[in-house]
């Protein structure tokens, strides 16, 4: 009796394992959803490429947002491009066949993202023009393999970046369109209505996943309607669950009018979100290069763009924080990056050859910037017991001080990337170290436009 026992004991221990394993561990409530531990990657990836393109790249006039503006808000100034520009008749449908990205090389972006030193890249699948960069079929003669490009601009740039490089690959969405008639007649209804959901995005975002298996999802454009109206917490559970990027897929907090900054992965809050201070969430500051606008702009001047020195603080300050840095970009309609662009990606490339250790891996130090000297940024590694002061301004005097770290004299080191050798300090009273920089001329100088000096053994 007492082996049977023991028999059934033994068979049943396994069953109840696998009913435990194949369990749902998300439940469809922000509760569950939100309790899901962030894939580790993403806070160590630190910096990523976002790229704006569609049928906005024609225009290229303004902003991404061109169609609002000339059609819905009657911008003078879209107005009068337009009437300046095209005949009397034109829709902004017409643009469409002008999209033709004839010169666009997957192969050739993933060649300059990799140089970038970025670790993971995010492609507008679908802006709020609806326009969707694969041939998606729910979005019929709306798509780019019926019109314009004639190709899966997805696709090609995915296998590019997985076969070329070492980044992540990630999709942007836009859960709502503009124009589009179901999701005008769902907005008449105040959202009581949900065909344009049922019909059109959520088969949409599940093809998207399914077909391309992104590793961030980048949501956006709630146009106004709750999340229960987008049925986000269903398909959030699904994509963690069931989908075939379920331990590694990181999403973001716009997933419903309300949920920005609240709900979701990690939070974006705004658009140019940096708070300058630790925040306790993780957290993304999606910026672009060009100042107006997330678009390619044939209209942009030169003082329009951020310069490298601009961005690599954007960069510092942002991780220094605890953030991830999206930087953007907007390629032109035939499927180029503009030189200006390629400028700045490469610079940034450069500048973390020589500091990447400094800003990827690394965590949050217990001050994030200097109260003495300004444009000192500090991150850590604490295994390894190293701090790392990030400084954008080297001193005339030749010698930097650091009024947040304690020295301790026989066991703290001081050297700066990219040069290799100890360097020399003095503590002082009560806090802070007095670091003499060597002195470097310029060919001499290890990179440009900020200098990370790694500390060892410091509190």
């Amino acid at each position: 009796m007492l082996s049977w026992e023991l028999a059934r004991t033994r068979l049943a221990l396994p069953l109840l394992l696998l009913l435990l394993l194949c369990a749902a561990p998300y439940d469809p409530t922000w509760e569950s959803l939100d309790a899901r531990p962030l894939p580790a990657w993403f806070d160590q990836a630190k910096f990523g490429i976002f790229i704006h393109w569609g049928v906005f790249s024609v225009p290229s006039f303004g902003s991404e947002w061109f169609w609002w503006y000339w059609q819905k808000e009657k911008r003078p100034k879209f107005v009068k491009f337009m009437k300046d520009n095209y005949p009397p008749d034109f829709k902004y449908e017409d643009f469409a066949p002008l999209f033709t990205a004839k010169f666009f090389n997957a192969n050739q972006w993933a060649d300059i993202l990799q140089a970038s030193g970025a670790k993971y890249v995010v492609l507008t699948s679908k802006h709020h023009e609806g326009f969707t960069l694969w041939g998606s079929e729910y979005s019929w003669n709306w798509n780019a393999m019926d019109e314009g490009p004639k190709r899966d601009i997805v696709k090609e740039l995915e296998v590019a970046i997985r076969n070329k490089t070492d980044l992540h690959f990630g999709l942007y969405y836009s859960l709502f369109e503009w124009f589009h008639p179901l999701f005008l007649e769902d907005e008449s209804s105040s959202f009581r209505k949900q065909k344009f959901p049922i019909s059109k995005m959520l088969p949409e975002l599940y093809e998207l996943v399914k077909k391309y298996q992104p590793e961030v999802l980048w949501s956006d454009g709630d146009g106004g309607a709750p999340d229960n109206y987008w049925n986000s917490t269903n398909f959030l559970a699904w994509l963690y669950n069931e989908s075939p990027v379920r331990d590694t897929v990181v999403t973001n907090d716009r997933w419903g009018a309300g949920c920005i900054c609240k709900h979701g992965g990690y939070y974006t809050c705004s658009d140019r979100y940096n708070p300058g201070h630790l925040l306790p969430h993780k957290w993304e500051n999606c910026m672009t290069i060009d100042k107006f606008s997330w678009g390619y702009r044939r209209n942009a001047d030169i003082g329009d763009y951020f310069t490298i020195e601009e961005l690599v603080k954007q960069l510092v300050q942002t991780v220094a924080c605890g953030g991830n840095l999206l930087m953007n970009i907007g390629p032109t309609l035939d499927g180029t990056i503009s030189a200006i662009f390629e400028e700045r990606l490469r610079q940034m490339g450069t500048w973390l050859k020589v500091n990447g250790e400094a800003i990827y891996e690394t965590h949050p130090w217990r001050s994030q910037n200097d109260s003495v000297t300004p444009d000192v940024w500090y991150t850590s590694k604490p295994k390894e017991k190293l701090v790392y002061a990030i400084f954008l301004k080297w001193p005339a005097s030749g010698h930097l001080f650091l009024g947040q770290p304690r020295g301790i004299l026989g066991k703290t080191e001081v050297k700066l990337l990219g040069h290799g050798k100890q360097l020399n300090w003095i503590s002082s009273k009560p806090d802070g170290i007095m670091v003499e920089l060597p002195q470097l001329s310029f060919p001499q100088m290890p990179c440009n436009w900020g200098w990370a000096l790694a500390l060892t053994n410091v509190t």
